[in-house]
């Protein structure tokens, strides 16, 4: 009979370390944030919304954990993402309308920064992480033996990291779309109705981009070569839509803070369609010829 003991799944320390550091990134994102609030010299509608989109980044943390814990495969390309946005959307409230930011604010940002540069490296470059991370999502299995909730690998053809992780990137999209709009929404309370009609297509813009998004990757996990064509359309169309309401609607202030969020995320999609493209072809040459 086996003990507790021998049946205890044993994690490499690497992944104790991650953990702690991903908390600790996690705090450091609300107290960040807390002091920009506290230092802000208007706490008005825009910069409660944007606040709080950059404090829930604190719970995409926790959950990022939970991924690392369980040695998920999507932990890698989720972990990017998080932190790119999280860096993009910390360090745009920090920087005031006019002035220069607060001393506090500014180190804060440069810590969380480094910790989050910190988790970037450990995801892609530690050996025994990449060692760990390799189980897929439970799901429900009808076989012989019954019905049982177990891991097992998808039916799809095995997706590269780039490809894991421009999904994950376009995933976003939708609601770097969203938040800007609501801020915009903002402006209606103050009466400017003939922003009405832009903010309901920019909010139904974000909805449909999340829809488009899904029907993309869900194909693209397959390997099927038009959708990476598709996502790049989505894309495209996505900046082309977000950038000149952000422009319109929010001014300068509002296209650097709320469209270069989106910009770094659809250039990490874009990117990440580059470097896959590139791996299946360096496969497809590497591969030998059949024999006649």
């Amino acid at each position: 009979m086996r003990t507790a003991a021998e049946t205890q799944v044993r994690r490499p320390s690497a992944v104790r370390v991650l953990t702690t550091l991903l908390a600790t990134t996690a705090a450091a994102t609300v107290v960040v944030e807390l002091l920009n609030w506290w230092y802000a010299p208007e706490q008005g509608f825009g910069l409660a919304v944007r606040t709080g989109w950059a404090m829930l980044r604190s719970f995409g943390f926790l959950l990022l954990i939970g991924h690392v814990r369980r040695g998920r495969t999507v932990a890698r390309p989720f972990g990017l993402i998080l932190a790119v946005t999280t860096i993009f959307a910390v360090g745009r409230l920090i920087v005031p309308r006019q002035g220069v930011p607060p001393l506090p604010g500014l180190l804060g940002f440069a810590i969380l920064t480094a910790l989050c540069v910190a988790v970037v490296w450990l995801l892609y470059r530690s050996s025994a992480l990449a060692g760990h991370l390799v189980r897929h999502r439970p799901r429900l299995v009808i076989d012989r033996d019954g019905i049982s909730w177990r891991e097992t690998p998808p039916r799809r053809p095995q997706a590269s990291a780039w490809l894991l992780t421009s999904r994950v990137a376009a995933f976003t999209y939708s609601p770097l779309m969203l938040v800007p709009a609501l801020v915009a929404g903002g402006s209606i309370l103050d009466g400017r109705l003939n922003a009405v009609p832009a903010v309901l297509f920019w909010f139904g813009a974000g909805i449909t981009a999340s829809y488009a998004v899904l029907f993309c990757t869900a194909f693209l996990m397959r390997g099927k070569d038009w959708a990476r064509g598709l996502l790049v359309v989505v894309t495209v169309a996505v900046l082309a839509v977000d950038l000149p309401l952000c422009w319109w609607l929010l001014g300068v202030d509002g296209l650097v803070r709320d469209g270069a969020p989106l910009v770094a995320a659809a250039g990490l999609t874009l990117y990440g369609l580059r470097r896959a493209a590139r791996a299946a072809r360096a496969g497809d040459a590497a591969r030998p010829e059949p024999q006649p």
